[in-house]
């Protein structure tokens, strides 16, 4: 097989079920996404494993979800890594691509050089955005940074907020295809059992940090078995094979779960892209009087604004922004 039909697989989230378990699941593999997303900025390596990890997390919940328009992640934390913050929107048609976008703000003056990425978030939260566009209410939960991953914060979050047993294996890196520069690679597995078994949360809380409920909290009988046998099928998962493009995601589900009686759908594929606009910046300055726009224009004249996402630059007239200015563009007309 050549490496071209390999990497076939690249930027693309293949849902899955395993029919024995009642359990589905998620394949994903990125590449020229990540390197969109990482080109915008000149991230430390600490700070682009974090977003790489973010990004990847990203397309495979955004992919288990019935959403019609984005989902977002956001981590934020008291450490040098402030926030991570990504957004997943949804395919605007059968077969077009979902798209992805992330960023980091970090505090460089206070990064530790070759430290473990995860800790350089510290205390803070873990939270989930579901926006369904127009007239629709968004959806938000919380739970506290817990463990030593973000995966792990995932895990937690599912567990806690929605009642969802929920394992991720993330395998991401810095790697180099022949006749290519080196860039990250990443890819992942997510295992998730099916919404439709029932669930029972502890009242006196969980086993996790600070009473946090974990997977094991909230299932028994047949249901913990077939979770925990999952599990340990993909305990023996290798980062080569979660990385490829070596191993196809088929071929590493047969391999994992053949016993599970695996069952693979059509792949979903992903691409970097950012919806912002010169519209939505107005849109955004629109609650401003003209005094504060004022405090806003710069000595040429003009007001900046840099999309902290994919790096647009826009240059506004100031006196084309601000509520006042839509009064007077209203009475004008």
């Amino acid at each position: 097989m050549s490496i071209g039909s390999q990497i076939a697989w690249d930027d693309t989230v293949l849902p899955f079920q395993l029919d024995r378990s009642d359990i589905r699941g998620r394949v994903a593999r990125l590449d020229g996404v990540l390197d969109q997303v990482l080109a915008q900025h000149r991230y430390p390596p600490e700070i682009d494993a974090l977003v790489t990890e973010a990004v990847l997390l990203t397309a495979l919940i955004g992919q288990t979800i019935k959403l019609r328009w984005k989902l977002s992640l956001q981590v934020r934390g008291d450490g040098p890594a402030r926030l991570i913050a990504t957004d997943y929107y949804a395919p605007t048609e059968p077969g077009a691509p979902a798209r992805i976008r992330a960023y980091a703000s970090f505090d460089a003056a206070r990064l530790t050089p070759g430290v473990v990425p995860f800790s350089l978030i510290g205390q803070g939260y873990f939270a989930m955005l579901i926006d369904q566009g127009r007239d629709m209410q968004p959806y938000q939960g919380i739970t506290p940074i817990a463990g030593g991953s973000l995966s792990a914060c995932a895990e937690t979050y599912f567990a806690q907020s929605e009642q969802l047993p929920t394992r991720f294996a993330l395998g991401f890196g810095r790697a180099r295809l022949p006749g290519q520069p080196e860039r990250w690679r990443a890819g992942g597995v997510m295992l998730q059992l099916m919404p439709a078994a029932s669930i029972t949360a502890p009242a006196e809380g969980g086993s996790g940090t600070d009473g946090l409920l974990q997977a094991g909290d909230i299932l028994g009988g047949d249901e913990a078995e077939a979770w925990t046998r999952a599990n340990l099928l993909l305990d023996t998962v290798e980062d080569m094979e979660l990385i490829g493009p070596a191993v196809q995601p088929t071929e590493m589900l047969v391999r994992l779960f053949h016993e599970e009686s695996p069952r693979v759908f059509d792949a979903q594929p992903v691409q970097f892209g950012c919806t912002c606009s010169e519209d939505k910046v107005r849109q955004s300055l629109s609650i401003y009087s003209a005094k504060d726009i004022g405090h806003m224009t710069t000595d040429e004249g003009i007001v900046t604004a840099d999309c902290q996402f994919c790096g647009a630059h826009y240059e506004l007239d100031p006196a084309t922004l601000g509520f006042e200015a839509e009064q007077g563009r209203d009475a004008g007309a």
